[in-house]
């Protein structure tokens, strides 16, 4: 490794540690981190800043930004939140049903908004019926893992659900619909999976006894403490038709057009904000995900910096030099994807693992490698709380619901309340994504 490779990956490597251990100070780290890789760039000769900033990828944060907008409209017309009081209802609040309905609703809701969004919009939902049914903490522990994963799991559906689907999308890796078409199946393959394991073996409901009285009455609070709440159908209608031709445009118009995923993005959104100008006005004044955008803008310049020193190419190049075969060359990729994702989050990993991954697509069909990549990254952040970038979110408001058994005694929910549900989700998505690859590369 040369000096200026060791330099700058010390750089990269020390930023992802310090902002996985240091998450309230994480901003702040990456950014000073992107300003220090960037003069040590231009001291080493491998690449200047202007150069750098060239080639940050502008198009995914503009489907970032523009997405995100696009969420705050739909969270404004209260239809997430009615979904999952429907949910809460529809389980009538028994613990098998509870687990599963609001498993795939948070599914469907994280394929279309990013996952803190979905997680606000379901989890106050959630922790309210779980007070009122009085559950064990086995059973909040498996229930809200499971809902992680879940949440996991909708943002790999679809290319407009997470920053790793977002970033193959708006890169050019991958069209809107390959990608829907790929991911959209193995992610609800792994849920159910997951689902069925956790229902039927490890019964996380044994230890609580049949109530149909209190299921009901919960069922009853319910509609009581939601019974105000009305869809604004107003903001909603024309929303969803907007988004609908969105889709049409990314899945229908080539990008040899010129019409590309970001310019959808930026026009959709734009009139669907006009569709209430006082509204957008707002959103785009409070709104816009700041932290998010400067987070990634610094990621990208450490990891552009990094490719400068032809460092992600010569790690690709060792990885098909191994002497093993060139199916499990690619395994072995996918399987070190979910380590280091676990270790520094969803975020971070793609973004360094998917300039390895454009090498190993010149070899093995392009889709296979991106969509096993995504998938991999997906088991990654389903392994421990701090991988998912909304695990810590999802402790803090369980903290502040400070739910209690029966008996009183305050149930919790942390690194080792999840654990056992991160691994089993991390081996059943992994697992997964090796089926994935290896069948499309036959």
């Amino acid at each position: 490794m040369s000096g200026p490779q060791l330099t700058l990956t010390l750089i990269l490597i020390s930023a992802l540690l310090m902002q996985a251990l240091l998450p309230r100070l994480r901003l702040l780290i990456v950014l000073t981190a992107a300003g220090v890789s960037c003069l040590f760039s231009t001291l080493l000769g491998t690449a200047t800043t202007p150069q750098l900033l060239t080639e940050v990828p502008w198009d995914v944060l503009v489907l970032l930004i523009g997405l995100g907008l696009l969420s705050e409209v739909l969270v404004a017309s209260r239809l997430f939140g009615l979904l999952a009081v429907w949910s809460a209802q529809g389980s009538r609040a028994n613990p098998r049903r509870v687990l599963a309905y609001f498993a795939i609703g948070m599914y469907l809701v994280s394929s279309l908004v990013n996952n803190l969004t979905a997680l606000l919009l379901v989890l106050p939902v959630l922790l309210i019926l779980l007070k009122l049914m009085g559950v064990g903490q086995r059973q909040v522990s498996w229930t809200l893992g499971v809902l992680l994963i879940a949440c996991n799991l909708g943002g790999a559906a679809t290319p407009i659900g997470d920053f790793p689907a977002i970033l193959l999308l708006g890169r050019g890796s991958m069209t809107f619909a390959g990608y829907l078409l790929r991911a959209a199946p193995p992610t609800a393959l792994a849920l159910l999976g997951l689902l069925a394991i956790v229902i039927w073996f490890v019964r996380p409901h044994r230890d609580l006894h049949d109530d149909p009285l209190g299921e009901r009455l919960s069922v009853l609070v319910m509609r009581k403490l939601y019974r105000n709440v009305r869809l604004d159908v107003s903001l909603l209608a024309p929303s969803l038709a907007i988004l609908g031709l969105m889709l049409l445009a990314w899945l229908f118009i080539p990008a040899s057009t010129g019409i590309t995923p970001e310019l959808v993005c930026w026009i959709g959104v734009g009139v669907a904000l006009w569709a209430r100008p006082s509204l957008g006005e707002r959103l785009l004044r409070t709104r816009v995900d700041f932290e998010a955008t400067l987070f990634l803008l610094s990621l990208f310049l450490m990891v552009g910096a990094v490719r400068r020193t032809g460092l992600f190419s010569e790690l690709a190049v060792a990885l098909t030099r191994l002497p093993v075969a060139p199916w499990a060359q690619l395994v072995l990729f996918l399987i070190l994807s979910g380590i280091t994702t676990g270790l520094f989050s969803a975020g971070p990993s793609m973004a360094a693992l998917l300039e390895v991954a454009q090498v190993l697509a010149g070899r093995f069909p392009p889709g296979a490698v991106y969509v096993g990549l995504a998938l991999s990254v997906c088991a990654g952040s389903s392994l421990l709380l701090t991988a998912a970038t909304s695990g810590p979110l999802l402790q803090t408001l369980t903290e502040r619901a400070e739910l209690r058994d029966r008996d009183g005694r305050p149930l919790v929910f942390g690194f080792f309340q999840f654990l056992p549900v991160g691994i089993l989700g991390f081996a059943i998505i992994q697992i997964v994504a090796i089926l994935y690859v290896l069948k499309a590369i036959r």
